[in-house]
């Protein structure tokens, strides 16, 4: 009897290891994609606002209360049903930017044509109900007039000032050429594997009270916020 309690035991906590190993490669290798993704999200915020009189007016990003970047998505993933694209995003707190949360985008064809192009999609948060209504259940572009493209160049912002009623402002970049743009039709939603693997909380959990902070993410994933707070106060 004792030796079969022994047995029970061995298995029972060489079962628990195991699960324990595996969770971990799997927290790992979410890490590294992680990285990967907050790398070409940083890399997207550069290039767009390296060109001040084709970049994202300064004074809207000033007035942002999120920053979300889609790097790399694919036209082709929202005609055909693909999975779309991947994306970071970051609040504004009293001490910087949050700790990026991780988001995914799809569905609709966003007007465009089948093909293999990449397109980075950049969304300029600008109050509280716009951060709300992006970290909705599977939330959907629609016509609505909380949500427009943004304008583009130093003066733009200016001439545009309507814009500034909107929740978000939507750009694009493709082939180098950058502006803003209707995301009607697209569909935004958690990525939970990658949120919960990191953090252990949703994206909603890490952008609304208590605001994640910067500093609490793993140093490899603070690359995204330090470089939006490079071109946004």
């Amino acid at each position: 009897m004792k030796l079969s309690r022994l047995y029970v035991l061995a298995i029972t906590i060489g079962a628990l290891l195991s699960l324990s190993l595996n969770t971990f490669a799997q927290d790992k290798k979410e890490l590294k994609k992680a990285q990967e993704r907050v790398d070409s999200a940083s890399e997207v915020m550069r290039e767009i606002m390296k060109i001040p009189d084709k970049s994202i007016p300064k004074e809207i990003l000033d007035k942002a209360e999120a920053i979300v970047v889609f790097p790399g998505v694919l036209k082709a993933a929202f005609i055909v049903g693909g999975q779309g694209g991947k994306g970071v995003a970051v609040r504004k707190t009293k001490n910087g930017w949050s700790a990026p949360a991780f988001l995914n985008v799809g569905g609709g064809s966003l007007g465009f044509q089948i093909g293999g192009e990449k397109i980075d999609y950049v969304l300029v948060v600008l109050n509280d109900g716009g951060l709300k209504g992006l970290l909705e259940d599977k939330f959907e572009f629609g016509g609505e007039a909380s949500v427009a493209a943004g304008p583009v160049g130093r003066t733009a912002a200016a001439t545009t000032n309507a814009t500034l009623d909107a929740g978000i402002l939507t750009y694009s970049r493709s082939q180098g050429a950058f502006a803003g743009v209707s995301l009607k039709g697209a569909v935004i939603s958690q990525d939970e594997d990658m949120n919960q693997a990191i953090y252990k909380k949703s994206a909603r959990e890490l952008l609304f009270d208590p605001v994640t902070p910067w500093t609490a993410a793993p140093k490899s994933l603070q690359k995204f916020p330090k470089t939006v707070a490079m071109f946004a106060k």
